[in-house]
């Protein structure tokens, strides 16, 4: 039997996320449910396929309805609702470890271009999407946020730091939302950085230009390389093909509570 895209597991958390259905008052066609139009949105940002060739025999509905939905639980918010229940559901599990994270960035091609785009250096100048990306310990997405490909690694740190939400545990105690010490590249290796690190009561471990050596990743800092690497197994995120960058950052997000849901579930 073939494995199911869409879990129990996954659907008990995201069901209770979704907007409520739009009133149809002039009766038509049944809609597509919402776990077979998830399905469909899984299987084209694992397998990356576009959307028109969406196979009708999985039961998901047109590539467009599937699109549609992604679109609207962008708008509404439930994809970033998904991610902060998954790290909550983590939490509570003692699976966050806010003792050490770690801060890095990586560009993917945009082949249609589009906001959020820039010259890529590394890629004779060709439009492309950053990725910056902040992540616990062991490599649990905690914060992602999407920059032109020309933006340098240093500048949006204060804005990822500040865009991690409150995690709580479930238990009493205040919410987490800062970690303790914070590991970065030599790309981070700025003044600026270190006293937006230190305003936030977070600990900077960034390696300093002309001291460490640019061929070690580090001790600390190779599990942000390896969720990057996760993140490129989605095949819909290896390249960005969204012109609207909504959708690829929903796509991403959903990448994010991917990763989250494969360590509740004990699979790193």
């Amino acid at each position: 039997m073939a494995k199911q895209i869409v879990s129990d597991e996954l659907w008990s958390i995201v069901e209770p996320l979704l907007p409520p259905p739009k009133p149809k008052p002039r009766g038509g066609r049944p809609p597509v449910s919402n776990r077979a139009a998830l399905t469909g949105i899984l299987f084209v940002l694992r397998s990356g396929i576009p959307w028109e060739m969406l196979p009708q025999e999985m039961g998901c509905g047109s590539g467009v309805t599937c699109w549609r939905r992604l679109r609207d639980w962008q708008e509404a918010g439930v994809w970033e609702r998904l991610h902060q229940t998954l790290l909550e559901h983590l939490h509570h599990a003692d699976q966050l470890d806010w003792e050490r994270a770690c801060m890095d960035s990586a560009s993917v091609p945009a082949k249609k271009g589009g906001s959020a785009t820039g010259p890529n250096p590394t890629d004779r100048g060709r439009p492309g999407t950053k990725r910056h990306l902040l992540t616990d310990r062991q490599g649990v997405p905690l914060a992602i946020l999407l920059s032109g490909a020309n933006m340098h690694d240093s500048v949006p740190l204060a804005a990822l730091l500040d865009s991690v939400q409150p995690v709580s545990s479930g238990r009493p105690g205040r919410p987490r939302c800062r970690p303790r010490k914070l590991h970065a590249d030599k790309a981070y290796d700025h003044r600026r950085c270190r006293r937006s690190c230190q305003a936030r009561g977070i600990q900077p471990r960034i390696a300093r230009r002309g001291v460490e050596d640019g061929q070690r990743l580090g001790r600390h800092r190779w599990v942000v390389e390896r969720t990057f690497a996760w993140l490129g197994r989605m095949r819909r995120l290896a390249i960005r093909y969204e012109r609207r960058v909504d959708i690829h950052y929903a796509f991403t997000l959903l990448g994010c509570s991917l990763i989250c849901l494969n360590k509740l579930q004990g699979r790193f």
